[in-house]
């Protein structure tokens, strides 16, 4: 019963009904690896370690004529019993770095959480600020690293594209000028901070029925309510921009939710991207279905989750590293998962052995 459900709601998981065109065949070799280091040690405050000792090392998979960027990645099988390990080999220029959902609230840009009650990205202030301590140390790092190695680096944000932010970011259809670009922050900075952010308390009491009071109570007091009640009416009409510890460059692309996965895809094949490194917010909402999401994504491209440059939403934790990691686990079913250290310019992913953890529990080979 707990297969025949799993199975239910893992998409994708029966077997391709032929090669595609242009296929070629691959050799699918597992070598038991032995004595494995944890994976996923590197930031254990935003994701706990992968600690599955069963794991097995495959043939190279992506194998890219002129191939100049390292992507090892791995999987998990219930049928190989383990997780599987695959070294890639990758063209950069034809490599796009997707971040989900770098929502910039509660950073000093103006968009803000609404008080006493209101819930918007992590929900609250404090969680908040973990994510974007995990923007600041971990994803704004490895942008930095590797953004003059692949074709492009893109976000997503909430709703469609409007005038302030036409003038802050590059869309899939135009570049800003410079001078076009300190007029969209002026103009940011002027709506974010006039408007007003204070909505309605918790409710003090309500009715309840005297048979069932658990229903009444969660539907007048529900864990998440992002409505008008507690974020004031127009706040998710609001610029929302990318989160401020992330350095955005100008040639950096913005795609927007409300504008469709088929815009965004056809703006990355126009730009013969055919693989992508997946990070962002959150691992098991919107990096999962949104429109930059690897639910559409790995229809089209090539898709890896860079586990530790993600985070999944914590509620009842103080940190989101149990979350994320379960998140990811789960998502490593039907996806290929990698991590910052194991993402490399130039050399062969196959020489060698896999990386081993370092004392103190780096992967960094």
């Amino acid at each position: 019963m707990a297969l025949a459900l799993l199975s239910s709601v893992l998409p994708g998981a029966g077997p391709p009904d032929g090669p595609s065109e242009g296929s070629r065949p691959y050799e699918n070799r597992l070598r038991p690896i032995d004595d494995p280091a944890p994976i996923l040690a590197d930031h254990p405050e935003f994701v706990a370690p992968i600690e599955e000792t069963a794991r097995f090392e495959a043939p190279i998979l992506v194998d890219d004529p002129g191939a100049d960027l390292e992507v090892r990645a791995w999987r998990f099988s219930y049928n190989a019993r383990g997780i599987v390990e695959v070294p890639n080999r990758l063209r950069g220029d034809r490599t796009a770095i997707v971040v989900v959902h770098p929502w910039g609230i509660d950073d000093g840009q103006g968009w803000a959480t609404p008080e006493p009650a209101g819930a918007a990205f992590q929900c609250t202030p404090v969680k908040n600020e973990v994510v974007l301590d995990h923007a600041r140390e971990v994803v704004d790092p490895f942008l930095r690293g590797m953004r003059d190695r692949v074709g492009l680096v893109v976000y997503s944000l909430p709703g469609t594209e409007d005038p302030i932010r036409a003038k802050l970011y590059r869309s899939i259809r135009r570049s800003p000028t410079a001078e076009e670009r300190g007029e969209g922050r002026e103009e940011l900075a002027a709506a974010l901070r006039s408007f007003s952010y204070r909505g309605e308390a918790m409710p003090t009491g309500f009715p309840v029925s005297t048979e069932t009071p658990t229903i009444d109570y969660l539907g007048r007091f529900p864990g998440l309510d992002a409505g008008p009640t507690y974020d004031p009416p127009g706040f998710w009409e609001l610029p929302i921009p990318v989160m401020a510890p992330i350095s955005v460059e100008p040639e950096d692309v913005v795609a927007y939710d409300g504008e469709g996965y088929e815009a965004l895809r056809d703006f990355l094949k126009a730009e013969g991207i055919r693989h992508v490194l997946l990070t962002g917010y959150n691992t098991d909402m919107c990096v999962c279905s949104t429109t930059a999401g690897y639910e559409n994504l790995r229809r089209d491209f090539d898709v890896f989750l860079v586990g530790d440059a993600t985070i999944a939403t914590f509620p009842a934790n103080p940190r989101p590293s149990l979350a994320t990691n379960a998140a990811v686990s789960f998502a490593a079913l039907d996806l290929f998962i990698t991590q910052v250290s194991w993402i490399r310019a130039g050399g062969d992913p196959t020489a060698g052995d896999p990386p081993r953890a370092h004392p103190g529990g780096s992967d960094t080979p």
